[in-house]
């Protein structure tokens, strides 16, 4: 991505990244928004990891967890499978609950 993108949520910047990846997915019930991606090393410590949460994505691996203001925020691919290696080291935001803008 050849773009900066920041991440706000409160009015608070969580991430500013010039290294985001964008992931188009597919399923067999059609097409996700694409979703982006930046480096841990551009997300800020004040997200907090959820300790007792991890999901597993047959495609992806498993995935934790963040929160923000004591909401959940974001999620990272820890342990990703070996066709989505290119996603460990990174952090996706939800958007409905951050403002990603991307300029």
């Amino acid at each position: 991505m050849d773009k900066t993108v920041t991440v706000a949520s409160d009015g608070i910047e969580l991430a500013r990244s010039d290294n985001a990846i964008i992931v188009s997915e597919q399923s067999s019930r059609g097409a996700y928004p694409p979703v982006i991606y930046i480096p841990l090393d551009d997300v800020s410590s004040r997200l907090t990891p959820v300790e007792d949460k991890t999901t597993y994505c047959p495609l992806k691996g498993d995935a934790s967890y963040f929160t923000f203001n004591g909401r959940e925020v974001a999620w990272s691919y820890d342990r990703p499978l070996e066709g989505s290696q290119i996603l460990k080291n990174y952090t996706a935001f939800y958007a409905d609950r951050a403002t990603i803008t991307e300029g």
